[in-house]
């Protein structure tokens, strides 16, 4: 494919060699950022001032990054625009478009005359614009007083991106200003309506409720994703101290116990048989040697 592409530009250039002289002209467009709502119609005008006499080549590409591809070559059109586009003069009607079709498109002509050849090009940028998704949102059922605790929101399919607005009981959240003032004085959070993200430094009792996000991008309607609660609560330090104390009176039960059994004698008394059983095994063992020594 890319070598087929690579020959095509070639010969487009090598047709450009028979004209003995090659001289810039000025080619011009409507419009050079073309914006359309996916799934209707878009217009690349691309004009010149050429009279009806001259010889004409006209070619349009389309540019990615540093990747050149032919979108109407040689009286036809090429790729995705195959069966939906259409010729207007010199410029392009591209009906049903979609989101791949995004991108910047180049119109290039070149005219033939007894006085010899002229060349001019023009680069236009469409932009399709794409609704937003219901987006992804990601809230944490319950929280601590004191601990860091940040929200996301995001949706990966409108165009232009799309910006989040959060609320909380229904309510929109005002947008922390980089001054603070009177509107921050009471916001313990932060919010980044591009991002998409609610960060509480040091979230609160106060914070605890419903909380959901909407996307939004100017195209049709803003998409917002399920409410999700939230619910901060204190440190039970009451119940922390309590746990401590039991284990603590567990460990001495358990000290007591020992101490009393050795007291006791328990562990002295096994101890002592275990002697005395060794002893005698030991006893029983010299014996015989001896024994068998005298023999």
């Amino acid at each position: 494919m890319a070598s087929r592409r690579l020959l095509l530009l070639l010969l487009g250039y090598l047709g450009l060699l028979r004209y003995h002289k090659v001289t810039g002209i000025v080619i011009e467009t409507d419009n050079k950022d073309v914006k359309a709502e996916e799934f209707k119609e878009a217009i690349l005008s691309c004009k010149h001032k050429f009279s009806k006499e001259m010889s004409l080549r006209i070619e349009w590409k389309k540019i990615r990054s540093r990747e050149v591809s032919f979108v109407y070559y040689n009286g036809d059109f090429t790729g995705d625009l195959k069966d939906r586009a259409e010729m207007l003069n010199t410029g392009i009607h591209i009906r049903n478009v979609t989101r791949k079709d995004s991108g910047t498109y180049r119109c290039e002509i070149s005219a033939k005359s007894e006085h010899g050849a002229r060349l001019g090009e023009t680069t236009i940028v469409l932009t399709v614009l794409v609704p937003p998704t219901t987006p992804i949102c990601e809230v944490p059922s319950s929280a601590m007083t004191g601990t860091v605790v940040e929200l996301s929101c995001k949706e990966n399919e409108g165009s232009p991106p799309s910006r989040y607005q959060w609320y909380k009981n229904g309510v929109a959240l005002l947008e922390k200003t980089a001054t603070g003032g009177a509107r921050a004085a009471n916001v313990t959070y932060s919010m980044n309506k591009k991002s998409g993200t609610l960060l509480f430094n040091t979230v609160t009792r106060n914070d605890t409720g419903e909380y959901f996000c909407e996307a939004s991008n100017g195209i049709g309607l803003p998409q917002k994703c399920a409410v999700k609660r939230m619910q901060v609560d204190d440190l039970n330090v009451s119940g922390i101290i309590a746990a401590v104390v039991f284990v603590a009176l567990v460990m001495a039960l358990c000290g007591l116990g020992v101490f009393y059994a050795q007291k006791k004698g328990y562990f002295g008394r096994e101890s002592s048989s275990q002697k005395k059983s060794n002893y005698q095994s030991t006893s029983e063992k010299d014996f015989k040697h001896t024994k068998s020594f005298v023999i």
